[in-house]
């Protein structure tokens, strides 16, 4: 099951994986409609990363996650806002009253919904003139690091590569095809220790993992790490990514 794809991968998600820019969140508080009165339903919000900017801001945010690893780190680190709550839920079933949210918000998670579904639901949980917000934070996969980078990942990847490759706003198309999606592109490139680099690209749902693949993943360490080491100056390695953001302002 997808639910159980980031098992035993929480703490490694929560330390490595990229927060989002400054630009990204000034764009939705100025633009798209966000404020602090705001309520949101985050679904797939994971470890929180992108949950935590929200509730920074003063908005109510449910924390809807299906995975009970990655929620307990959730409720552990973000329990102290209170306007925090934390439910066990998926793209299909939010377990949230109708018309009881402004915003819904996927951050790195839209790949594994269900569109029917989903868009079922965010109709079903919106309140009028509500929207729907996907953000997602990509490398840059016309570099040379970036393609080595993808060359390994690829070579070590298990089970389900979805998330994998590059997303393009094609790729979301298929949700409510027929309304218009604003979409934006923000600079997040990032700059990386050889531990924090290995240990993004260990967080990821295909990566193998040590107890039960060793030898792809010694394997996948090893080229992750001979590539740190051939790219990096005085052991940073500066990763050109970016943060992509899709808007509907209509569903």
């Amino acid at each position: 099951m997808n639910e159980e794809r980031f098992t035993g991968k929480a703490d490694i998600y929560k330390k490595y994986r990229p927060t989002y820019p400054q630009e990204l969140m000034d764009y939705l508080y100025s633009h798209v409609g966000f404020n602090q009165n705001s309520t949101v339903a985050d679904i797939g919000s994971g470890t929180g990363i992108f949950s935590r900017l929200l509730l920074e801001r003063g908005s109510a945010v449910y924390c809807v996650e299906p995975n009970e690893d990655m929620r307990q780190t959730a409720e552990r680190d973000l329990s102290v806002f209170e306007n925090f709550v934390s439910i066990e839920g998926n793209d299909k079933n939010t377990g949230l009253p109708d018309k009881s949210v402004d915003f819904v918000t996927a951050a790195q998670a839209a790949h594994w919904f269900d569109r029917q579904e989903f868009t079922s639901e965010c109709r079903r949980i919106l309140k009028p003139d509500g929207k729907v917000v996907f953000v997602w934070n990509e490398r840059d996969y016309e570099c040379d690091l970036g393609k080595r980078d993808y060359a390994i990942r690829e070579k070590y990847a298990v089970g389900d590569k979805k998330g994998l490759g590059p997303l393009r706003k094609k790729d979301f198309s298929r949700f409510f095809a027929d309304k218009v999606c604003e979409t934006k592109i923000f600079k997040n490139d990032l700059v990386l220790g050889r531990e924090a680099y290995i240990g993004m690209n260990l967080s990821r749902s295909y990566s193998p993992k040590e107890e039960t693949e060793p030898e792809k993943y010694r394997g996948f360490v090893r080229e992750l790490g001979e590539l740190f080491d051939e790219c990096s100056i005085n052991g940073i390695l500066n990763f050109p990514h970016f943060t992509q953001s899709y808007f509907w302002k209509e569903i």
